[in-house]
């Protein structure tokens, strides 16, 4: 018998039909014996439509101000949760199945004021692993939980995930379940590279790199909790015929283990390619060259939430000027060089320049710490078909290229081949 938590997102209960399909999911898993614990997200399109509502009102309302309170935009956008996790209850209950829903702040899932984008402090498990050994299934409503202002707080998009990996280390969970609309990790986006191939483990590090570099099986947040706290994290499909062979296998499970690199035999030099779409690079000339300059750029577009990825400097011969350049989502320029105008006399810069449209491409594989010439391989074959490099940052396990996004297609597919990932 094991103990698992089973996490299914939005496209896994988009309708009634698919809230069944996920019931009997949840069922296998009773009627293997297994303690299990559900954790849901809205169904498909309902936090958008929220967050729309809530976007709109104040213009409806003929507020001078688009804003609104924080406060209430976490009230408003976590009731989609609240929806699927009581109509899960009751399909289970259908099937027979003690069941019962809860709201993350009767968990208590604590976090911090962070009103949509909350940071979970800490979960009591213990109610949850009673119930569990009492043989009850607690669906919990993902995405959110109670702030030390007594209010429902969320975690930002995406946050189910997060949610679902922070109760399985609170209940120490065999491993968590994350069921989502594809069977699992894979080299690269099928939709791009055809010849694409699901991986069956993933070292913590290199999902992770994968997560924030553009991947989207998984939330960045998730990962990180899942490698703190050690969670054994399966990706399956919600969509698979949940009585089929093998579904029920409790060491693995079809789909692909995010797992510590222990567990993981033989590592490949690189496991798969990622990409990010909707870059932007923004450019400060002819700054002084003096201790506290980066400081004073990347400390205000801190404070302004704005995330701030491949930074690159060059110093003048003479080492008295240098430029600096680095990247933003595209979406945040314009607040990014709002900010910057703002700071230019502390800053010290002569001209800022900027340029959307561009797309960061990533090379990641725990193998590349014991390997040499990846970097090399990756830049011989762009410059083969073509591709201009705009800058490079890497790491042990990952080199990110930036490039023109017309190019981001054949880019991905240039490097997988080139790496021997599109072979079985």
């Amino acid at each position: 018998m094991a103990r698992i938590v089973m996490k299914f997102g939005g496209t896994s209960v988009a309708n009634l039909e698919r809230i069944h399909n996920v019931a009997r999911h949840v069922k296998r898993e009773v009627d293997a014996g297994h303690e299990v614990a559900v954790v849901v997200s809205a169904m498909s399109g309902k936090t958008n439509e929220l967050v729309d509502w809530v976007q709109t009102m104040p213009k409806v309302a003929g507020a001078a101000s688009p804003f609104y309170d924080a406060r209430e935009y976490d009230a408003i956008v976590a009731s989609g949760e609240q929806v699927t996790s009581g109509l899960l209850a009751i399909a289970l209950q259908s099937l027979g199945i003690n069941a019962r829903s809860w709201q993350g702040w009767q968990i208590a899932i604590n976090t911090d004021n962070a009103h949509g984008a909350a940071r979970i402090q800490d979960i009591d498990g213990s109610d949850i692993i009673r119930r569990m050994g009492e043989g009850q299934v607690a669906v919990v409503a993902g995405f959110q939980g109670i702030g030390p202002d007594n209010r429902i707080a969320t975690l930002g998009r995406g946050g189910s995930d997060t949610s679902a990996v922070a109760i399985a280390a609170a209940v120490k969970a065999d491993r968590c379940d994350i069921y989502t609309d594809v069977d699992g990790v894979y080299t690269t986006d099928p939709r791009i590279e055809p010849k694409a191939r699901r991986l069956k483990k993933v070292a913590f590090e290199e999902m992770l790199e994968m997560a924030s570099l553009g991947a989207k099986v998984l939330q960045v947040r998730s990962v990180e909790l899942a490698m703190v706290h050690k969670v054994r994290t399966f990706v399956r499909s919600s969509f698979e015929d949940p009585d089929a062979p093998g579904m029920g296998d409790v060491l693995n499970p079809p789909g692909t283990l995010i797992c510590d690199e222990e567990e993981i035999v033989e590592q490949e030099v690189v496991t798969g390619i990622a990409y990010a779409k909707d870059e932007a690079q923004i450019s400060l000339r002819r700054l002084a060259d003096r201790p506290g300059v980066s400081a004073a750029i990347f400390g205000p577009l801190s404070e302004s939430h704005i995330n701030v990825d491949m930074i690159v400097q060059n110093i003048s011969e003479d080492g008295s000027k240098t430029d600096m350049t680095f990247t933003v989502p595209s979406g945040d320029v314009d607040k990014a060089l709002q900010v910057l105008s703002d700071n230019q006399e502390k800053i010290g810069f002569d001209v800022v320049q900027s340029e959307k449209g561009l797309v960061k491409v990533s090379v990641i594989g725990i193998g590349m710490r014991s390997h040499a010439g990846v970097a090399a391989t990756a830049f011989r074959a762009l410059a083969d078909k073509g591709i201009n490099i705009k800058a490079i940052t890497t790491s042990e396990i990952k080199i990110s290229i930036l490039i023109d996004g017309p190019y981001a297609e054949l880019a991905v597919r240039t490097l997988h081949s080139c790496y021997g990932l599109d072979k079985a």
